[in-house]
């Protein structure tokens, strides 16, 4: 919002206006709270966007008060940005009457709503109140337009730099193959990747091709700021460099300084020596890729990349598009910005089925790390986090058993089968469908059956990681646990006994034959017998009381 010569005509129109869902007036005239403010700025977004206006009579006929609430503008524009996560503006106006505060706050994002303090607030009359179910559905029920591929106006070819075109043209050639590039004008050539509409320049076009200024012009918030820090606790950075360019011009560039850093963990197998990177270039770069891509660029942030020595932290503007989480994001896709997303295809930096996160779980995976950590991300925010620590060097001598050919044969589902197995995590379904062709490999094992089968590596893993007791240990604790789950049950139905159809609902991954088995060795320990040899027998706590049971 502006506030040049007109500004006192404009707050004029203001106070002879109705107070809508628009327009907040208050007279704040010493201080105003900051989180009332902010549920105001967030109400006035979720509605459209708006003002409020400090310093004017809430009553009308509405009149100029004056206000000295929040000195420092700039601070209160930091802190609401910070709270509201959208580009907040804050400028005052000299009124002869007294100071007055306007905030202006734009509209939400399509298909979003903004949360403060656990509540996605909207007005209703002169308060404000949480949005209903139905509210919140009708806005996330709209579509997902694709900003990026929207016309910029009034940008011009003057405001994308020609080496980045002249990128774009190499990597393009390099991955089609078609020569035709190679002596195609400017214009074509933008045309031809989709980055020009009639002529006129998309989003796109300025987010990887823009030069410094034509971004500062037009699209300011096209910017990755990386960052290093010696340690992970809130210290100052010990360097940080802006990159406000299009993203072809510094895609390398942000590596390079990446990877002076980036330690190299040795692994000795025998003979094999591997040398493994505390980041893995493959890794990182697709998710510098994916923030690129799925960032809001309607908010005013910008993309942070924070290394630290065992870490990488991506910071993207604007949480996960609508339908998303950081749980299903490894099988569903929502570009947010597809004419990105396309063009980054043609010049291969990226797959066009989206598959960057499974890329990066499986380099996670095969390197013996920990998966790639979304668990930080929010609303307004998507946050990845990529750890370096190697954490079972047994691990990595498992996968190098299995072989490249058998590697290159994985599915993303059964790295994470393995790497689940190897950690000791319950299976989800998807995984558990995998589960055959593992066994087959001889990689995993099974215990039990059905939907109760467990399931843990190889014993071969557990012996060359120099852990046989380890593995001893996992396959007998099955059998322990089982028992003692039988002995519970029969414990606490002693007064009717327990027949043997219960016993096997008690261990319903177990075939009828090993829980005959299993209650078989706890009559011969003493702890349970059985009355009667028919199908009516049942099983009590206890030695046996001069009965010859025989086998069950």
């Amino acid at each position: 919002m502006s506030f040049g010569g007109t500004s006192l005509e404009q707050l004029q129109a203001w106070l002879s206006d109705t107070e809508d869902e628009h327009l907040e007036f208050k007279e704040a005239k010493t201080s105003f709270d900051r989180d009332k403010l902010t549920r105001y700025c967030v109400a006035l977004a979720n509605e459209g966007g708006g003002h409020v206006v400090l310093g004017v009579s809430d009553k009308r006929p509405r009149r100029v008060v004056g206000t000295v609430a929040f000195q420092d503008l700039s601070v209160l524009k930091r802190d609401l940005g910070q709270r509201v996560r959208l580009r907040i503006d804050v400028a005052t106006i000299d009124h002869p009457d007294g100071r007055v505060v306007v905030v202006s706050i734009p509209s939400r994002p399509i298909g979003s709503a903004i949360e403060y303090q656990g509540s996605y607030w909207m007005r209703r009359g002169e308060d404000l109140v949480a949005m209903s179910p139905e509210v919140l559905k009708r806005i996330f029920d709209e579509g997902q337009p694709d900003y990026s591929a929207e016309v910029c106006a009034g940008a011009t070819l003057a405001d994308l730099d020609e080496t980045a075109i002249e990128k774009l043209r190499e990597l393009w050639l390099a991955s089609s193959g078609t020569a035709a590039l190679k002596s195609m004008s400017a214009d074509q050539l933008l045309e031809d990747a989709e980055l020009t509409v009639d002529g006129q320049l998309t989003y796109a076009a300025l987010i990887l091709l823009g030069s410094h200024k034509g971004l500062g012009r037009h699209l300011a918030q096209a910017e990755t700021i990386f960052e290093y820090r010696s340690s992970e606790a809130s210290v100052p950075y010990g360097q940080r460099r802006e990159f406000r360019q299009g993203f072809l011009t510094y895609i390398d560039e942000l590596w390079e300084m990446i990877n002076l850093r980036n330690e190299v963990h040795l692994f000795q197998e025998g003979l094999f020596r591997r040398e493994i990177p505390t980041l893995n270039s493959g890794a990182v770069r697709e998710g510098i890729l994916n923030a690129l891509a799925h960032r809001d660029y309607r908010l005013g942030g910008s993309i942070f990349v924070r290394q630290f020595p065992r870490m990488l932290e991506i910071v993207s503007p604007g949480g996960f598009p609508e339908g998303i989480t950081a749980e299903n994001l490894l099988w569903r896709q929502s570009p947010r910005n597809r004419r990105v997303a396309e063009v980054m295809a043609k010049c291969d930096l990226v797959e066009r089925s989206g598959q960057g996160v499974s890329l990066m779980v499986e380099r996670c995976i095969q390197e013996g790390k920990l998966l790639p950590d979304y668990s930080a991300s929010d609303a307004h925010e998507v946050c990845l986090a990529l750890s370096g620590e190697v954490q079972d060097e047994g691990f990595l001598s498992f996968l190098q058993q299995l072989g490249d050919e058998a590697l290159a044969n994985f599915t993303t589902e059964d790295f994470l089968l393995l790497d689940a197995v190897h950690r000791e995590i319950d299976l989800s379904d998807r995984l558990r469908e995998r589960a055959s062709a593992l066994l087959d490999l001889g990689a995993i094992e099974r215990k039990g059956r059905g939907r109760g089968a467990r399931y843990l590596l190889s014993e071969r893993f557990y012996k060359h990681a120099g852990k046989p007791g380890v593995y001893t240990r996992r396959k007998g604790l099955d059998t322990e646990t089982n028992k003692a789950l039988l002995e519970d049950h029969i414990q606490r139905n002693q007064e009717a006994g327990s027949p043997l159809r219960d016993l096997q609902e008690v261990l319903p991954a177990e075939s009828p034959r090993h829980v005959r088995h299993l209650l078989s060795e706890l009559r011969k320990a003493g702890k349970v017998h059985r009355t009667g040899k028919t199908r009516g027998s049942r099983w009590y706590p206890g030695p046996g009381g001069g009965v010859d049971e025989g086998e069950p």
